[in-house]
């Protein structure tokens, strides 16, 4: 397959109209007509339907690979391209939103003191994208928090051939209502809050479905949303009493109105780790290094 053929398809079916891409992807309309039909004649199978338009059962099986496979194929001629060219005068490092704290500043500040004209930008962007970002060369390097097994690396989707530093493990704690009748409690086995409300925030907390994943148990069925990355907007939800929350302890100091009870059962962490693609000498590498000591 050309894979410049399966990037028009891809466009043809986000966009669901041949006109549409053929604007963004800077090509008359007929090109895409013809890029389609050759692939659907490489591939001797209909891919779309025309009106409206959308994929055939094919097309959609054909876009479940095409997404990995275009990443992979940037990610290759990213990984060349750091190899290769000259050190770059910036630094783009994204990050999850409770992966930024004091020690990625004073680190930060270490690299501007020995490269002091790189240009420094923090991206803070959702987990599940990051990867891909790094692959691609989007980003220099990422950190990523998540919850793991004591020691255990996090889950990442294969994007390409990437590198991962442990860079710090932290307990848990479950965010309560200071009122909440468990507020007082030393302990708490998340199984047990199964059937309590939560707060659904993937940006920032782990979601329904991890943590039924990590407990074995159904039920934390959210019962309201907040879909943004600062911490104390969540934290006033718990306040509240909108739901309950799964947070590394140290995001729960002196949060107003909020008690921390310490997760005890299962035995989980709060884990921050780097993650890198090739690293050729200059300032990612040394960010690099500073964060993995």
């Amino acid at each position: 397959m050309d894979p410049q053929q399966l990037r028009t398809f891809v466009t043809v079916v986000r966009l669901g109209s041949f006109s549409e891409a053929a604007r963004e992807l800077g090509y008359t309309q007929s090109a895409v007509s013809q890029q389609i039909a050759a692939l659907e004649a490489d591939l001797g199978t209909s891919l779309l339907v025309r009106r409206p338009v959308g994929p055939t059962e094919a097309g959609a099986r054909l876009l479940e690979h095409a997404g990995p496979l275009l990443v992979r194929l940037d990610a290759a001629r990213a990984d060349v391209a750091r190899l290769a060219g000259a050190p770059s005068a910036r630094l783009l490092l994204g990050a999850t939103p409770l992966a930024v704290g004091a020690e990625l500043g004073r680190v930060l500040a270490e690299v501007r003191r020995e490269y002091p004209r790189v240009e420094l930008v923090v991206r803070v962007v959702a987990q599940e994208v990051l990867p891909a970002l790094v692959a691609t060369g989007e980003v220099d390097l990422a950190l990523i928090d998540g919850l793991a097994a004591p020691s255990d690396p996090l889950p990442l989707p294969d994007v390409g051939p990437l590198g991962t530093v442990a860079v710090g493990e932290q307990p848990l704690a479950v965010a309560l209502p200071a009122g909440h009748p468990l507020a007082g409690h030393r302990g708490l086995a998340l199984a047990d809050l199964s059937a309590a409300r939560w707060l659904d925030a993937p940006d920032l907390a782990p979601t329904a479905a991890r943590l039924r994943a990590a407990t074995g148990v159904d039920g934390f069925r959210p019962a309201a949303r907040y879909l943004g990355t600062d911490v104390r907007g969540l934290l006033a939800l718990v306040a509240a009493g909108h739901g309950l929350a799964v947070l590394p302890a140290t995001a729960l100091d002196g949060a107003a109105g909020v008690a921390a009870v310490p997760v005890r059962e299962p035995r989980l962490v709060h884990r921050t780790e780097l993650v890198h693609g090739s690293l050729p000498e200059g300032p990612a590498a040394l960010l690099a290094r500073l964060l993995a000591g």
